[in-house]
């Protein structure tokens, strides 16, 4: 009778407390159709608590799985992925990192020690992209890419030619996605489209980045062009994106986001900076439209490129779709999995 496979997936489960749906949320349930026991954490709301129940979890299950897969973001989130893979390796487990983050680069040229230890102590490192893969190459052992995954199936796509003035932005109100930028950038386009609307989706971090869009779009009299719509729950994203030609991503520090890769399975025409990983995800000029970051003249420029060329608008939408064909969970689950049974064996 052949064993089940077995793994421990530590990263943020957090939408059922109306946190934007993450990566490893989706992995797990993929993992599962396959026939994985996947054990997770954490649910818990608030960095303390979350902490808590990881190495809780770690412990309480060490019997039930065979190894870890252990997600690791920049900044405090840091503190998680070094605490569990310390009880990790008391526990004998093998481990997997996974890296995210546009800022991590950053972090670790900050933490040069800590993360050079951290990348070291695991059997296999991993990241979503060649920009993490080139940034942290001095920081320990070989980083395999293995992009984020997206199911192709949840989005409809269609082709856009002659564009409706329809544009949203979808990440989180936090000053590193820059929502103000989005609301310049409409500010201008409209003075070239009226009739032009912005709807900005995403959840709210609490660090005034919101107050500060809705004050600026009092400033510059743009409330019946930018609609701010909050939280979107991941059933709703694929109609937000059906109803909408353009994506605005206006991001300061990025890597390999799932909401353009969404945007681009649905077809819509991105318009983005070129921050950290996103000129490896989209070639300005046949994905998507890339500006520097900040430039709210720019950004809007490329709209306005996009409002007036049908041409464009179609030649993008096509080649954005194709290259999100890329991501599917279809060919990304296997190489996971390629990953995790080796640790698997290593253990065994």
């Amino acid at each position: 009778m052949t064993q089940q496979r077995s793994v421990l997936l530590i990263g943020t489960f957090l939408s059922a407390f109306g946190g934007r749906r993450g990566v490893s949320e989706d992995l797990a349930e993929e993992l599962r159709r396959r026939g994985w026991k996947v054990i997770t954490a954490s649910a818990r709301p608030g960095r303390p608590g979350r902490i808590l129940d990881m190495l809780a979890t770690t412990w309480r299950y060490r019997g039930q799985y065979a190894c870890a897969s252990v997600e690791v973001y920049s900044g405090p989130a840091f503190i998680w992925a070094e605490a569990v893979c310390s009880l990790l390796r008391i526990l004998g487990r093998p481990y997997v990192l996974v890296l995210h983050g546009g800022n991590l680069p950053a972090f670790a040229r900050q933490w040069p020690r800590r993360v050079r230890r951290l990348l070291n102590s695991a059997a296999v490192v991993t990241c979503p992209s060649q920009f993490l893969a080139t940034a942290l190459a001095g920081f320990g052992r070989e980083i395999r890419v293995i992009p984020n995954g997206v199911d192709l199936g949840r989005f409809r796509f269609r082709l856009r030619r002659t564009l409706e003035r329809r544009l949203v932005w979808l990440r989180a109100f936090h000053r590193l996605y820059d929502p103000e930028l989005a609301v310049r950038v409409a500010a201008i386009v409209a003075r070239s489209f009226p009739g032009l609307r912005l709807t900005l989706c995403g959840v709210d971090k609490h660090d005034g980045t919101l107050e500060r869009v809705e004050r600026l779009i009092a400033e510059l009299g743009v409330d019946g062009t930018v609609i701010v719509r909050g939280p979107v729950p991941r059933a709703g994203v694929p109609e937000v994106l059906d109803g909408s030609d353009i994506l605005l991503n206006t991001a300061r520090v990025d890597n390999t986001p799932v909401s353009v890769i969404e945007a681009m399975a649905s077809g819509l025409c991105i318009v983005s900076t070129s921050a950290g990983g996103l000129s490896y995800l989209i070639e300005d000029g046949r994905e998507g439209l890339l500006v520097r970051v900040g430039d709210a003249q720019a950004m809007a420029d490329a709209v306005l490129r996009l409002l007036r060329s049908a041409e464009l608008a179609s030649k993008l939408s096509a080649n954005a779709r194709h290259r999100a064909m890329c991501f599917d969970w279809s060919h990304i689950v296997p190489e996971i999995e390629a990953v995790l049974d080796g640790l698997g064996t290593a253990q065994g």
